[in-house]
């Protein structure tokens, strides 16, 4: 049994699972397949031929913790999904975000609040894009990724599995760092190897890369591999793999 919202509506050749709930305003492009105890909260829009996978929570509102540091957006605009999207099972994208066509979020995978994503781009199993974070167009975001909030990441890039991105040089203590909270900024092709750790306000400049395992503090030059704990020069990036060639 279904709970769909009279105010819903459902384009021709769209199919519910079981036990999904559909609450009030919520616009299902044509030819969609929703799966089994899957919620959409209010007002989120889907386009056509997406496919969501059972349990996945669409346009969630994000929880206010009293003493949380990062100032939570008001008055959130619907989640929207573009054509021929796929999410993956358990997932859960927040109201406020923005997925592009193509794009794949895979199984419980998160996208937060005030965050795009964009078309053919794959936020992979289990990774997660906090608030107020953009990613472009043909991006991979590998199994675990953690991309903290207020990142930047460009066209074509690849973060690999397990990477960790971090915001905060204060690690939680004294108010002053609420003024100084800032993500990290990755230019078109720019690579990061499994395990990195990339710290606050660092930017990997166009197709530089970050090999796995390194710990970046400083920013990283166009067309560079970086290594090492901390991160330094290793050699140049092969001309093959450049974005460009690609």
């Amino acid at each position: 049994m279904n709970t769909v919202h009279d105010t819903a509506t459902l384009g021709p050749g769209a199919e519910i699972g079981h036990y999904a709930v559909i609450l009030k305003n919520v616009r299902i492009g044509a030819n969609c397949r929703i799966g089994h105890g899957v919620v959409i909260h209010p007002d989120t829009v889907i386009g056509n031929n997406v496919r969501i996978d059972d349990h996945a929570v669409l346009g969630k509102e994000p929880m206010r913790a009293r003493v949380i540091a990062i100032q939570q957006g008001q008055n959130l605009p619907p989640l929207e999904i573009g054509d021929n999207t796929l999410v993956g099972a358990g997932a859960t994208l927040y109201r406020g975000a923005r997925i592009g066509k193509d794009a794949l979020i895979a199984d419980y995978a998160s996208v937060r609040e005030e965050s795009a994503v964009g078309d053919m781009t794959i936020v992979g199993r289990g990774a997660v894009v906090e608030n107020r974070v953009t990613v472009g167009s043909r991006c991979k975001l590998e199994t675990g990724a953690f991309i903290s909030a207020y990142s930047e990441i460009g066209n074509g890039c690849l973060v690999g599995p397990q990477v960790t991105v971090t915001n905060d040089n204060y690690m939680g203590r004294t108010e002053e760092r609420k003024q100084h909270y800032k993500g990290i900024t990755i230019c078109d092709g720019g690579r990061v190897g499994a395990n990195a750790t990339l710290l606050p306000g660092r930017t990997i400049q166009p197709d530089g890369v970050a090999a796995a395992g390194s710990v970046v503090t400083r920013d990283i030059p166009p067309r560079k591999i970086v290594a090492g704990v901390p991160a330094r020069y290793l050699r140049d990036v092969p001309t093959e793999q450049l974005l460009e060639n690609q």
